[in-house]
């Protein structure tokens, strides 16, 4: 399964609660996403859910330390895990990436390109699986929509994934 099916988005999440309030700055350029701090992402710390056609996916995020965050998700069928993934959140000296890494296998990076008020972009355009950027948008009702878009042999994809905050565990 490609990646880009795999990630269950957040799977891919992002934005924070400093990037919401209304002194948050504005746009960020690629050019100095190297700046941004992981506190900016810690309103992703905790479980959030997806459910699709009776598949369950559910993202768990550590809060963030100087440096990093880490996550996990998995999906469930039917009371069985179908696919998992870690990832992590991680501030390195030429930016912020998000590493994702489905059903353990190497990780793969995508670079903070941008970020504002309501949305971070996360991009890998030479990725070899094709999925080449990942947008998390953080809704006005506190739920979140992640979204993924890339290439297939020439062909443009793109899926959104609704998530909601969970409050307790299944």
């Amino acid at each position: 399964m490609k990646l880009h099916a795999k990630l269950t988005l957040l799977t891919v999440l992002f934005a924070a609660p400093a990037l919401f309030a209304a002194d948050a700055p504005m746009a960020t350029s690629s050019n100095a996403t190297t700046d941004i701090a992981l506190d900016r992402f810690a309103w992703l710390a905790g479980r959030w859910t997806f459910d699709e056609n009776g598949a369950i996916t559910e993202e768990i995020w550590s809060t963030p330390s100087a440096n990093l965050m880490v996550g996990m998700s998995r999906t469930l069928k039917g009371g069985k895990t179908v696919s998992f993934e870690f990832m992590r959140l991680q501030k390195r000296e030429d930016g912020v990436y998000f590493t994702a890494q489905p059903g353990g296998k190497p990780p793969v990076d995508f670079r903070l390109a941008s970020i504002d008020a309501a949305e971070a972009v996360f991009v890998n355009p030479g990725h070899a699986d094709h999925l080449q950027r990942i947008v998390y948008r953080r809704n006005a009702d506190g739920s979140l929509t992640a979204r993924i878009e890339g290439n297939d042999n020439g062909k443009t994809f793109s899926k959104d994934f609704p998530y909601r905050r969970a409050l307790a565990q299944p």
